[in-house]
């Protein structure tokens, strides 16, 4: 791709980084873990931070270690990346999928409390591309009903909601750190949570589930993982940790720069550019197609900006529809909001270093591709 879909921002700073944990011993859970997971908690606001090789190990361990039963519903929604269906079907959970809002993508508190079940354990709430979901408006909702909470803030790294760090909401909440991410580490991702059992409980398990209290002889008293995350890629967190503000407002003014130039277009709908009651983490720059365009409108300019070497992404295909989760779900109502959606939103090139210049071809493209010849 001549402007790709993303890349991310790599310094000499987070080269250095790199290879000053190259010149030690310690590659691996050595004292660059510990550095790593300590400025994420202290950036979040949360006591306890457990560093993993992944995003989505780090929710498969939130929703391991909320212990939950097979069969126990989770309400979810299905616009949504697949490591959640994934996570929820090797728990042998079932998903419960809710309808999102048209403009934010992101579940709602009426939707969670209308859905709540007898089977009702937990409910998953997903901080979509950055925006800040309704989390205290569910917590609330969760609270009367005894469920736990989960954040997927995997996109939504210093994404706020009235002036407090999203993943601060919830039992647990998960980032991840792929270099798409605000900030990367390779790959990665962290648990986050104030309860002391669950993050003792997320440290053992990432570590195939040796327990150094127990005897030598029968330290392993449950099914462990290899979740570890390397020293390499936390010190590449922590260097790109540093200056995570001055990313995040690099990317909030791209996405004010794609505003400018979209806004007023009759086949186009923007995201929101602002939130009224937190702040937006930009993740990605989604934008939707008018609701008169079909899905093979949406995929022909899609294909037709990859011939023309611009990157571009169909972000989600709806999780109730994937051939893998047939017979495992329950549908709370219809789901009319999510299809339409994920059958017309598009994600254009988004990412710090992305220049006016590339932002004025992007647009032109697209419109010029929208517009009846």
């Amino acid at each position: 791709m001549r402007i790709p879909l993303a890349k991310p921002e790599i310094l000499d700073s987070d080269i250095e980084a790199v290879v000053r944990v190259l010149r030690t011993p310690n590659l691996a859970m050595g004292p660059a873990l510990s550095e790593f997971e300590q400025a994420i908690a202290a950036y979040i606001g949360s006591p306890f931070a457990v560093a993993v090789n992944s995003g989505t190990s780090a929710l498969h361990l939130a929703v391991r270690c909320l212990d939950l039963h097979e069969g126990d519903e989770i309400i979810v929604p299905s616009f949504a990346f697949a490591a959640i269906a994934n996570v929820l079907l090797q728990e042998r959970l079932t998903p419960v999928f809710v309808d999102i809002d048209p403009r934010t993508l992101n579940i709602t508190p009426a939707a969670v409390e209308a859905t709540i079940g007898s089977r009702t354990r937990a409910v998953l709430v997903v901080h979509t591309f950055g925006y800040p979901a309704e989390i205290d408006a569910i917590r609330e909702i969760t609270r009367r009903h005894k469920l736990a909470v989960i954040e997927d803030a995997c996109e939504a790294l210093g994404a706020e909601m009235r002036g407090k760090k999203v993943g601060t909401f919830s039992d647990a909440a998960t980032f991840a750190f792929y270099p798409n991410k605000q900030i990367t580490t390779g790959e990665g991702g962290i648990l986050i949570t104030a309860d002391p059992d669950i993050a003792r409980r997320a440290r053992l398990l990432r570590s195939q589930a040796k327990d150094d209290s127990l005897d030598w002889a029968g330290q392993h008293t449950e099914i462990g993982y290899s979740y570890r995350m390397a020293d390499i890629n936390c010190s590449l967190g922590t260097a790109q940790l540093a200056r995570l503000d001055s990313l995040l407002e690099q990317r909030q003014k791209l996405a004010a720069s794609y505003e400018a130039r979209l806004r007023n277009h009759p086949a186009i709908l923007p995201p929101q550019p602002t939130c009224p009651y937190g702040r937006i983490s930009w993740f990605a720059y989604v934008v939707q197609l008018a609701k008169n365009f079909t899905r093979n409108d949406r995929d022909r300019v899609w294909q037709l900006l990859l011939d023309r070497g611009i990157g571009a992404g169909r972000y989600f295909a709806p999780l109730h529809n994937q051939p893998v989760l047939q017979g495992c779900y329950r549908q709370s109502g219809s789901l009319t909001v999510t299809e339409s959606a994920a059958s017309r939103v598009l994600a254009l090139p988004f990412f710090v270093g992305l220049t006016e210049s590339q932002i004025d071809e992007v647009c032109s493209t697209l419109l010029s591709l929208l517009t009846p010849t």
